[in-house]
């Protein structure tokens, strides 16, 4: 199996080239990110606690997905795909916004990402592929919250970061599909 290329990205997100993702990682380059968030009926998030032998990050808890697109992959493709490949869900996402960040991680790698985030609503429960995630939960973003302000350190830092946005955005999510 060759070995996963990401796509280079400008601080525009506009590809300047590829490189392997551990690489990328290790020289904390900027690159092309996917986010997903599934919310159910409820109106809770549904986390995702990644694989303990993830090469970074494993065992912490962080949003439902994410992941890299494949060069010649759109980021609504990729962020479906990786939504399929970790928690076995087969669901349309909607793009929400997008952000980049630059966060240091554990073993000296670093997360400089231009990240595409996408949200849906579901009740179907995840199918977990074990090798991607350790186990799941729903929870109100408040209670979410309430964690994150009590124990940071059981969350990945790139959840971490953007969870500040997620409240906003989900209440405009909330209304745009009351509208539409």
């Amino acid at each position: 199996m060759s070995a996963i290329e990401v796509i280079l990205v400008d601080r525009h997100d506009r590809p300047i080239g590829r490189m392997e993702k551990l690489e990328v990682h290790q020289k904390g380059l900027l690159h092309r990110a996917v986010t997903v968030y599934v919310f159910n009926s409820r109106h809770q998030l549904l986390l995702q606690q990644r694989a303990n032998d993830k090469y970074h990050c494993g065992g912490l808890w962080s949003n439902t997905t994410c992941g890299h697109p494949y060069p010649q992959e759109s980021t609504q493709q990729a962020a479906e795909r990786r939504l399929r490949e970790e928690m076995g869900l087969h669901l349309t996402l909607h793009p929400m916004f997008e952000l980049s960040y630059n966060l240091p991680l554990n073993n000296g790698l670093t997360e400089h990402e231009y990240g595409h985030v996408y949200f849906t609503f579901s009740d179907e429960l995840p199918q977990p592929n074990p090798q991607e995630a350790e186990g799941w939960r729903y929870a109100s973003l408040a209670e979410i919250q309430q964690e994150i302000d009590r124990h940071p350190e059981r969350f990945t830092p790139w959840f971490l970061h953007t969870f500040a946005r997620i409240p906003v955005e989900f209440e405009r999510f909330t209304a745009q599909r009351l509208a539409g």
